[in-house]
């Protein structure tokens, strides 16, 4: 049964009055002083998950900068925690990046299991320089690592990288806009990559050779297609609802999303889906 999520970081923008003209890490930047205050980070925090319940969503995939391993306190994981629990929200994965030492990788591990997840949706440079420590961080607090596609243009290129997956322990997440702005058809990514899957970043983008994310069926991603590969390959885990335009408010699209996602699963499996 698949569980759908919603991407937290679907709000890169929101800080920066959706005018982000700087990239990525600009809203990083102002996503992360936006939430690092503890005086504030209760009723900030609690106001995006109001948010996204609005919506119809009932688990999140948390982004790094909502919550990261760089400034989180006890206090504040503690009250992330319970803020999660009173409106009843599931962390479905940890989403971004962590760190680029065993003891940041640590301190994010630390974070997803007070927090009840059980992926670690992105990437760490820890996998290639330190592979022993990181197999030994998922199996201690067993979690997995899901290596999500970006610079690569294949699926044969992640398969590299996953290599032989630390004893099931390392995947990958298939964010479906990146391998269609790479060229690749994503579809085709899935079923290459079906023995490796942990989680799937289902986003559509308007054109290969960019990067500008839009509602389902407005771009080139064929999500509807993976949707149906998904079934086809027997695929139960979860999937993220992934939007991050850097020009407007995407709440409206992903609720559409949503709604054409939880179509397209039911038609697919019978209703075989969970939004929680």
């Amino acid at each position: 049964m698949n569980t759908i999520s919603f991407m937290t970081a679907n709000y890169v923008a929101r800080q920066l009055d959706y005018d982000m003209t700087e990239g990525w890490g600009q809203g990083e930047a102002a996503t992360n002083a936006y939430f690092e205050p503890p005086d504030t980070f209760a009723g900030r925090f609690d106001e995006l998950l109001a948010d996204v319940q609005e919506m119809g969503f009932e688990a999140i995939d948390l982004w790094t900068a909502h919550l990261s391993w760089r400034w989180a306190t006890d206090q504040h994981v503690q009250t992330a925690q319970r803020i999660l629990d009173r409106r009843g929200l599931r962390v479905s994965s940890l989403a971004g990046g962590f760190g680029g030492t065993s003891e940041e990788l640590d301190r994010c591990c630390q974070i997803a299991r007070t927090l009840g997840a059980t992926i670690l949706g992105g990437s760490t440079p820890v996998l290639f320089e330190h592979r022993d420590a990181l197999a030994m961080l998922l199996e201690k607090y067993d979690l997995v690592l899901a290596v999500e596609n970006h610079p690569e243009r294949t699926p044969e290129e992640m398969l590299e990288k996953i290599g032989d997956g630390c004893g099931g322990r390392v995947g990958t997440a298939v964010d479906t806009g990146w391998y269609a702005t790479q060229g690749f058809n994503p579809p085709e990514a899935l079923r290459r990559l079906a023995g490796h899957l942990m989680l799937v970043h289902l986003k559509d983008v308007r054109a290969p050779g960019s990067h500008e994310t839009v509602r389902y069926g407005e771009g080139c991603a064929r999500v509807r297609e993976c949707v149906e590969v998904l079934k086809e390959i027997g695929y139960s885990g979860p999937i993220s609802v992934e939007h991050e335009p850097e020009s407007f408010d995407p709440t409206e699209d992903c609720r559409a999303d949503l709604v054409m996602l939880r179509g397209w699963l039911a038609e697919q499996g019978g209703g075989e889906w969970t939004s929680g």
